[in-house]
């Protein structure tokens, strides 16, 4: 059984997903939190779940001790020694900050168990995978600490970009939890209340091998970026679909961004060095258009094509969901791009269904593809990946 997470306004969406991709599945809700449902996890996509938890299982714990011996034993004995493993921990209960101290004094008690019993298992926890620990006299100059404002917690963060240069925004990928990989292990567990909760263990390669589902963010979570320069919030969505995959628009790259103006999105392209081809019919904010690195291109952005292929596909287009899913197969089919994010607008929520065709068209063309409703998203799917 897993248990998928999603907003509160997404649950009825992410059900509906759910019934189309396993409809013989038992489904059953989980109030406010998400759905439980026995699936498989191989060739699924869920644009709705904001986060997956495999082999989920209800717990109780009745002291700070007791949940941080069930964490200890779930990790015990199961995941090797000498790989990494993550922990994410929240609560989703009450109000204030009285769910986020028990999530740290577990956290502690953690910690301290490991020091006294475990110690093998301290060695591999936290920055395992760059290149210092919690414990370690040589941390990772580099690492940083993220802590959401509901208390979800994360161990290991990519290094800040080389060279210094701006991310274009504050809270970018530079202080993003590592992707995962193949080593990596996980668990996770939900507090529903102080005595109550949910306990998910993933053993490598799990996480990094359905990382379209299991997201290295706890919660599935992605602190909004912030930037008053840019032309609008849109440029939100391009910073966590970079947070999300792992990887971030580099200095010399080429993007082509289809349906650019006003320019958020070539905004962000352009603090990071990047030459960006943006293709609308209306211009870009002036100081855009004065940009070195930036090419205009007058034109229909669903007629473009670039003259060789482009290290990302950035879109934002305003247009009928059918029509973006034909573009970026189109690209994708001619491998137009190395890197994709692309936009997907809903005026309703009666075409949710066409995202099938995408999830079943898309993937076998991919290194890696991804398709969320964003914390950023309204009415809206991102879909991004590596080609």
């Amino acid at each position: 059984m897993s248990l998928f997470l999603a907003d509160s306004d997404s649950l009825t969406f992410l059900a509906d997903e759910l019934r189309r991709s396993a409809p013989e599945a038992a489904q059953t809700e989980i109030a406010g939190l998400g759905i439980a449902a026995d699936v498989k996890l191989d060739g699924l996509w869920l644009a709705f779940a904001r986060q997956t938890l495999p082999e989920a299982v209800e717990v109780s714990a009745a002291s700070i001790n007791a949940w941080a011996d069930r964490i200890i034993d779930a990790v015990a004995g199961h995941f090797p020694d000498d790989q990494p493993w993550r922990l994410h921990l929240w609560p989703h209960y009450g109000e204030g900050r009285a769910g986020q101290n028990r999530c740290e004094l577990i956290l502690a008690s953690v910690i301290e168990r490991m020091k006294k019993k475990r110690r093998h298992l301290l060695r591999s926890f936290v920055d395992a995978e760059s290149s210092g620990s919690r414990t370690s006299p040589h941390p990772n100059p580099f690492a940083s600490r993220l802590r959401s404002p509901k208390g979800a917690r994360e161990s290991e963060f990519l290094p800040r970009p080389a060279g210094g240069e701006r991310a274009g925004v504050r809270g970018g990928s530079d202080s993003s939890p590592a992707p995962f990989t193949p080593q990596t292990s996980l668990v996770q567990c939900i507090l529903t209340s102080p005595e109550a909760g949910w306990l998910s263990t993933s053993l490598a390669p799990l996480p990094h091998a359905h990382r379209h589902l299991i997201s290295s963010f706890p919660r599935g979570e992605v602190p909004l970026a912030d930037d008053k320069s840019a032309p609008s919030r849109a440029f939100t969505k391009l910073v966590e679909s970079e947070q999300r995959l792992g990887r971030r628009i580099e200095r010399g790259q080429t993007c082509v961004d289809l349906g650019a103006s006003p320019g958020s999105w070539s905004y962000v392209a352009i603090q990071r060095g990047a030459h960006v081809i943006a293709v609308d019919r209306s211009e870009l904010r002036e100081d855009l258009m004065r940009s070195p690195r930036l090419r205009f291109e007058a034109a229909d952005a669903f007629k473009y094509q670039p003259s060789q292929t482009v290290d990302w596909l950035v879109c934002d287009v305003i247009a009928a969901p059918q029509r973006s899913i034909d573009l970026l197969l189109e690209w994708l089919r001619d491998k137009r791009m190395r890197n994709f994010v692309v936009t997907l607008k809903f005026k309703g929520h009666d075409e949710y269904p066409l995202l099938e065709s995408l999830k079943r068209d898309a993937p076998p063309l991919c290194a890696e593809f991804h398709l969320t409703r964003l914390c950023a998203n309204k009415n809206e799917v991102c879909a991004f990946g590596v080609v």
